[in-house]
């Protein structure tokens, strides 16, 4: 069989492939509990999303298949193996601050800029015709081909979970839906609300109430914006003044009013991925920080001192004792993702925690409960998702290598990261693109976007590999 040129028959279907991407880009798959039904379990942007895929499986001749709304499949080929291809069509919410509509799929700058161009839609479209692709030439293999669409990765997994407990496993396969070359090891991620348990203490004079206070909206996202508002009996203007001075010294964007005479704080920072705090700037921890230096009442007062302790400059759980590493994922990661605190209810804070391959969560588990407990708070939510791991030698991964190798001419190192890929759902999976080495990750950030040229280069990547794992 003569040699095919991978890129030659992306070209060919270019248009197309850019119009599917921006028509799926353009529905708002975000969670949306709230209004659910039996039929749309997370929401109608979420059913509507991945209806969207298995329709356009469907008019191209793939078998479709719906799993109680909350996943789906599309399939090709015979025999008894079984490749995965595992995708998610929900968003994160957009966030603020986008320089064009974050539904708008617009094209500029050769990027098509939306919520999910990068995590995960443009990839899953760049997987979907690289599918394509095989089956449209015809080329022989021996393996059933299937792309696994998810509904909740942004959330709970709902989706996979569900999915693998009616569906078969595939021998093996990759998600599209980090970074190239090859992520062979993730890390483990442990998501943990805490409550604030009441603190009784008698009020005194000229103290300021935290009526209200909140940031962030999920775990896995860094809080790039915090607002808060006070009760004060003594003089607004001197809180003010405090509040303008430490928003120069930490360089934030921020705002303030009166709304029916309590003082109105709002503070900016940068969104990120959870997974690294670091590249992002945490809105809710810098308000936090300025609120526990006020004279509070009590309640606030211990809710916003904890948070900054433990917290504040941290990202790697040093002063919670829980400061893990190994060689093979590096670092323990905490993103503080959701705080809230209300006059009377008390504070609420919600973590992302991503931890080495090699760390015990039992433990880990076990110190962090003692801490919080001693700081009069409790525990009330605690999921893990288990650390995975495949092994280099794995034909998966000798697979992989050889195809990024031949098509980028570049070497495929192998990867860990603190994120947590659908990779990981299957018993020999890795994550595989579509961010190309030394591109910005903007995954969960305002203007998100994938580089047309990328999700090209990706389609063909993912066309071969798809040829070369069901031959």
């Amino acid at each position: 069989m003569k040699e095919i040129n991978w890129m030659k028959e992306v070209e060919k279907r270019k248009t197309s492939l850019l119009e599917d991407t921006q028509q799926l880009l353009k529905i708002k798959s975000v969670l949306d509990e709230e209004n659910a039904t039996p039929d749309a379990p997370l929401g109608e942007g979420v059913k509507e999303a991945l209806q969207f895929m298995l329709n356009l499986g469907e008019k191209d001749g793939f078998k479709a298949k719906n799993v109680d709304h909350l996943a789906g499949h599309l399939e090709f080929g015979e025999g008894e193996e079984l490749i995965g291809i595992l995708c998610h069509v929900d968003v994160v919410p957009e966030g603020d601050g986008w320089s064009s509509d974050p539904y708008g799929a617009e094209i500029r700058d050769g990027k098509i800029f939306a919520r999910g161009a990068i995590d995960d839609k443009g990839p899953t479209l760049a997987a979907y015709y690289g599918m394509k692709i095989v089956k449209e030439l015809g080329l022989p293999i021996s393996k059933r081909v299937r792309m696994i669409i998810g509904t909740d990765e942004e959330s709970k997994w709902r989706c996979v979970e569900h999915y693998f407990q009616h569906e078969e496993m595939p021998t093996m396969g990759f998600a599209p839906d980090a970074d190239f070359p090859i992520i062979y090891a993730e890390k483990g991620v442990a998501d943990i609300e805490l409550a604030q348990l009441p603190v009784q203490v008698e009020k005194k004079e000229n103290e300021i109430e935290v009526v209200s206070f909140s940031a962030g909206r999920r775990k896995n996202m860094v809080p790039d914006f915090a607002t808060c508002s006070l009760n004060i009996d003594g003089n607004q203007i001197e809180i003010i003044q405090q509040f303008d001075q430490f928003v120069k010294e930490h360089s934030l964007k921020s705002k303030y009013y009166v709304d029916k005479g309590d003082l109105i704080l709002e503070v900016e920072g940068v969104s990120a991925h959870g997974m690294e705090p670091e590249n992002g700037k945490n809105a809710g921890l810098y308000l936090s920080l300025f609120l526990s230096k006020l004279d509070l009442e009590a309640q606030a007062a211990q809710y916003f001192q904890f948070v900054t302790q433990y917290f504040m400059n941290d990202s790697r759980g040093r002063k919670l004792g829980v400061a893990f590493s190994d060689h093979i994922t590096g670092e323990l990661t905490i993103n503080a993702g959701v705080l809230s605190y209300k006059d009377k209810a008390g504070g609420m804070l919600g973590l992302s925690i991503r931890y080495p391959v090699t760390n015990d969560a039992e433990k880990m588990f076990t110190i962090l409960a003692e801490i919080v407990e001693k700081s009069h708070f409790k525990i009330t939510h605690f999921s893990d998702l288990q650390p995975h791991y495949v092994d280099e030698e794995n034909v998966l991964i000798q697979t992989l290598k050889k195809v990024y190798e031949e098509q980028t001419g570049e070497k495929a190192e192998l990867l860990s990261i603190g994120g947590g890929t659908y990779a990981r759902s299957l018993k020999s999976g890795v994550a595989f693109g579509p961010l190309f080495p030394g591109r910005l990750d903007i995954a969960h950030q305002k203007d998100e976007y994938i580089m047309i040229d990328d999700l090209l280069k990706a389609t063909a990547i993912y066309a071969q590999a798809i040829y070369e794992l069901a031959r």
